[in-house]
């Protein structure tokens, strides 16, 4: 146990607090619950910004699946298998309008300008894209540990993070037209320390789902991009589709 602890305090990164039992539950659920929401969003170029070690896109059926991050991660030879290029999030490689949907997993807390990534994404999603944002639930009992961490340096989560509110964020995406199209919760097992307390909770899933849905340690938000004044109709948007079929993002690109 005293090991445990003494890792946890030296934790500086999110990619470390992955490895740990929180982390690679949080993993395991998101890995999870995004495979459900992923399969049936229908397109042709799909992308993971950020935290290779979830395959959000695992179950998409999407024929182009891009994953990018702004370094390697150390040991993960899998995870970065899956990384196409490597950049910084707030100028994303790809062509205007040329993303179906975007999956941004706990990417803007640990972020220094989420805004302007939020911005990228919005420019790079086609009219009627989705993106899908995860994030730490600042009003669970992992944030209140967080908040408490915070005064005695005795973190839980990984201590750089900024935890952005679940409606502080639907409001950002409304600033960019985005329109809410679900928010859910998730992680309902109390912040423990070891895999084996964290598998004694799992009976607080079903439970937390059905009588305090919004207090799971992460939310899961989606997002659909409107813009003003457009309506694709019968052959222009089948046009529209076909003709997509053949555009190759900015990355693809780069990569030849």
């Amino acid at each position: 146990m005293n090991s445990v602890k003494s890792v946890e305090k030296d934790i500086i990164d999110l990619d470390s607090w992955l490895e740990l039992p929180p982390g690679q539950y949080i993993r395991n659920w998101e890995q999870a619950f995004l495979a459900t929401l992923t399969v049936d969003i229908f397109g042709f170029n799909a992308l993971q910004i950020g935290m290779p070690q979830i395959d959000a896109l695992a179950a998409s059926r999407m024929p182009h699946r891009w994953y990018t991050n702004p370094v390697l991660t150390g040991s993960n030879s899998e995870a970065n298998q899956r990384i196409a290029v490597v950049h910084e999030f707030t100028e994303l490689p790809f062509d205007a309008q040329s993303i179906d949907l975007v999956v941004l997993p706990h990417v803007l807390e640990f972020a220094v300008e989420p805004h302007q990534i939020l911005r990228e994404v919005e420019r790079v999603l086609i009219p009627e894209g989705r993106v899908i944002i995860t994030g730490f639930n600042r009003a669970s009992l992992w944030g209140l540990r967080q908040f408490a961490g915070r005064i005695n340096q005795n973190y839980y989560l990984p201590r750089e993070g900024e935890f952005i509110s679940s409606p502080r964020l639907k409001d950002w995406l409304k600033l960019l037209n985005m329109e809410i199209a679900g928010v859910d919760f998730g992680c309902y097992a109390p912040s423990c320390h070891t895999e084996k307390w964290l598998q004694r909770f799992q009976f607080m899933e079903n439970a937390g789902r059905q009588w305090w849905t919004p207090l799971g340690a992460v939310y899961v938000i989606q997002a659909v991009k409107r813009v003003r004044g457009m309506h694709l109709i019968g052959l222009a948007w089948k046009q529209q589709r076909l003709t997509r079929a053949h555009v190759v993002p900015l990355v693809n690109k780069m990569k030849k």
